[in-house]
């Protein structure tokens, strides 16, 4: 083989080599965009820290939040919902545009999102009254089987009357959980607004062996 041959097959080499890198590079970012579209709009994880959520979800579990649920209607007594609190849990911080863009696209970490059950919806009045005190959602008691075993259903009295376009959330380990009660006399109340819901959760992902349906 003649110098000149050596050189055009080691010419060819490298183009090879720079098309494989070049695909490579570009796959790993068509599947970076793909993974932040469809858990931009699609399913998105979550990963709990506290133990507000006992026994229905544990610290150290991942959950699936559909983000489709409420696309065309809006949360309900009973789901369990992931959602911003900036302006509700967090009453003084404000997301900007930019904000709620990152967040959108779960580019931003969950320092400011939670996972709460929803027991009221906009018009209802919600209460805990008497000893012990049971809640009732327009005078009617909520069956509550998801309660932490021993927790009462609120050690807390109240009696709040649910704006339209706001929901009233607890967490289900009663005693431990930092939830709507808890900011009463914050800046909105402790409801939190139907624009700042995330989705629905549906599923414990993680760890495999304790994969199961949210209730």
């Amino acid at each position: 083989m003649n110098q000149t041959a050596r050189v055009q097959r080691a010419t060819l080499k490298r183009r090879a080599l720079s098309w494989v890198w070049r695909f490579a590079v570009l796959a790993i970012i068509l599947g970076l965009l793909a993974t932040i579209i469809f858990r931009a709009n699609v399913i998105d994880l979550f990963h709990i820290d506290s133990n507000s959520m006992q026994p229905t979800i544990n610290p150290g579990q991942s959950i699936a939040v559909d983000r489709r649920a409420y696309k065309h209607s809006d949360p309900q007594r009973g789901d369990v919902i992931v959602f911003d609190g900036r302006g509700s849990f967090l009453p003084y911080a404000k997301a900007s545009f930019a904000d709620d863009l990152l967040g959108a696209l779960s580019l931003t970490g969950t320092g400011s999102k939670y996972v709460k059950r929803v027991i009221g919806v906009g018009g209802d009045t919600v209460e805990c009254k008497g000893t012990p005190c049971h809640v009732t959602v327009n005078g009617q008691p909520v069956d509550e089987p998801y309660l932490f075993d021993g927790d009462a259903p609120s050690e807390q009295p109240f009696s709040v009357q649910v704006p339209e376009g706001r929901l009233w959330v607890m967490g289900d380990h009663r005693s431990t959980s930092k939830d709507s009660r808890s900011l009463l006399g914050a800046s909105g109340g402790g409801m939190i607004s139907i624009e700042r819901v995330t989705g629905k959760a549906t599923n414990i992902i993680w760890p495999l062996d304790q994969r199961s349906a949210i209730h």
